[in-house]
């Protein structure tokens, strides 16, 4: 479907189109309904509906120079960007813009790696560079670091730590956003900034530390609308000796309580990875009694829990627990998280897991030994990119909410209990939130849980019930404290109306910003909930 950009006809887009190609060259600029196909949401639960999002055309630079001309370029027509590094962004938008007739910004011609050092641990990075790029790049020259990927690992490091985007190493390394040190920017008026020690001629330290002097903006360009990002740096985690796992299983529902706080307190004190908790029940959920027990309303007793597992003959809970180091710390390190938790919590087990070297074989990135299955991404834990992910996605994808809470067993219970219930129109949303559903500890200090409903674009009935189910789910987390992480461009302003402490003074505060640096709205207007005066209404 052929749109226009916000008040432009279709004479002066012609003349714009033409002044892109004119900086890019002609090869690099589409704008047929054939051509621009990739920059549609795949995964939207409004496909060929009147909500859906459309870009007007598509343009790719090659350098930081030709992102200014485009800059300025489309601040003389009033032309929106949308920039995107790779556009693999599935399940939150993928490519798609806030704006229908926006351009997207394709910046994945900009794909150099510009420097890796495995001695002080960083590299820096264009918006280009896949997960895939940086690894082959670090194993192509031997370099002793590992780096720290999301599912799947085609994406781009700047794209994912700009929507603050996870890993499954350990916690410094998992926020990708809080791992990342100083950044280069084109702003909206097309001059080119960089932040912390890069605005230092000549600094030595860029990616070393990332605050520079005076206040920091960089926070300002994650899930952010106030520049483009041509080049970041990132804090590598060195590559560890050995890697070893280790599943701990309590009996009982309440266990879970103590369970949680004990690896909180591994994790915070930099002894583990990624702990990856699970529900042997949830095994269960397929037996239509243990169901209707699991999604009861007001939630079960733990009293009826607890006879299930034992019924079955299973724990109520486990943590897979992961440690990276020399091999005698790894050792020593599972061996005090068994003596710490089993003599806190009776009829707790240890069940050692895997255990090697590093770099790990392609067999051992493959198999895992423990008895309960949990779903360890061990490509993921140890820092090798994969695709593996796409086995988990049916229809034509999903999209994704991750309600944020705090890592404590009584607010996964709470959360369990409250979105079930005010869920309880959408059949689809028992599968997720019920009495088994365990938390995600990707980020470093908080929790997630996943609601990541199914979309089928020939299912239009289908896809409409998730919408509503989402709009609702945003809704009623923000109602008990829990905010989304992370939104399509459909669902940001429904989740930034949310975080509305003080009559919205943040949002107030983010517009008078864009109102500043970006009168016109040239850069992603309506990105994370950010509308510039132009667009406001």
């Amino acid at each position: 479907m052929a749109v226009l950009p916000p008040d432009l006809d279709a004479a002066n887009f012609a003349r714009f189109l033409e002044e892109l190609r004119g900086a890019v060259g002609a090869d690099w600029v589409w704008s047929s309904e054939e051509d621009l196909g990739p920059y549609r949401d795949s995964f939207s639960p409004v496909w060929n509906q009147a909500e859906e999002r459309h870009a007007s055309a598509a343009v790719a630079p090659a350098d930081v120079e030709q992102v200014q001309a485009i800059v300025r370029i489309a601040g003389r027509y009033k032309v929106p960007l949308f920039p995107i590094s790779t556009g693999k962004n599935f399940g939150y938008g993928g490519p798609s813009p806030n704006v229908t007739g926006s351009v997207v910004l394709d910046l994945k011609r900009m794909n150099r790696v510009l420097e890796v050092d495995d001695k002080r641990h960083f590299a820096l990075v264009e918006p280009g560079v896949s997960y895939f790029d940086l690894y082959r790049h670090i194993k192509d020259n031997g370099l002793k670091v590992m780096i720290d990927c999301p599912d799947p690992g085609w994406g781009s490091p700047i794209g994912n730590s700009l929507e603050r985007g996870i890993g499954y190493t350990m916690p410094q390394f998992r926020d990708h956003f809080g791992a990342s040190c100083g950044m280069e920017v084109v702003l909206p008026n097309g001059e080119v900034m960089r932040t912390g020690m890069g605005a230092l001629p000549g600094s030595q330290s860029w990616q070393e530390y990332k605050y520079g002097f005076g206040p920091d903006p960089s926070g300002l360009f994650a899930q952010g609308n106030f520049g483009i990002v041509t080049k970041m740096g990132f804090r590598l985690m060195p590559l560890p000796e050995y890697y070893r796992t280790g599943l701990i299983t309590v009996p009982r529902r309440r266990d879970f309580v103590k369970l949680v706080e004990h690896v909180n307190y591994l994790s915070d004190s930099s002894l583990i990875g990624e702990a990856v908790y699970g529900s042997p029940l949830a095994a269960l959920m397929g037996d239509k009694s243990f169901y209707a027990l699991a999604t009861k309303v007001g939630g079960p007793s733990d009293a009826e829990m607890d006879a299930a597992a034992n019924k079955a003959g299973l724990p109520s809970w486990q943590v897979d627990l992961q440690f990276f180091g020399p091999e005698a710390a790894t050792r020593e390190n599972w061996e005090y998280a068994k003596q710490r938790i089993l003599a806190d919590i009776p009829g707790a087990k240890a069940i050692d897991g895997d255990h090697f070297p590093l770099p790990a074989t392609e067999e051992q990135l493959l198999n895992t030994t423990q008895p309960y299955k949990t779903g360890i991404r061990r490509y993921g834990a140890l820092g090798v990119p994969s695709l593996g992910i796409w086995r988990i996605v049916s229809g034509n994808g999903h999209v994704g909410f991750f309600p944020v809470l705090p890592r404590s067993g009584e607010a996964v219970f709470e959360m369990q209990r409250a979105m079930c219930d005010g869920l309880r129109e959408f059949p689809l949303a028992g599968r997720f939130f019920n009495a088994t559903t365990a938390p995600l500890y990707w980020h470093s200090y908080a929790f997630q849980m996943v609601f990541a409903p199914s979309v089928k674009h020939d299912d239009p009935a289908l896809n409409a019930q998730v919408h509503a189910a989402m709009k609702k789910a945003v809704a009623l987390a923000a109602e008990h404290g829990w905010g989304d992480y992370r939104a399509a461009p459909i669902y940001q302003d429904d989740v930034a109306d949310t975080y509305s402490f003080n009559n919205h003074a943040l949002r107030r505060f983010h517009e008078q910003l864009k109102d500043a640096i970006d009168p016109d709205g040239i850069v992603a207007p309506g990105r994370g909930g950010i509308w510039p005066r132009r667009f406001r209404k």
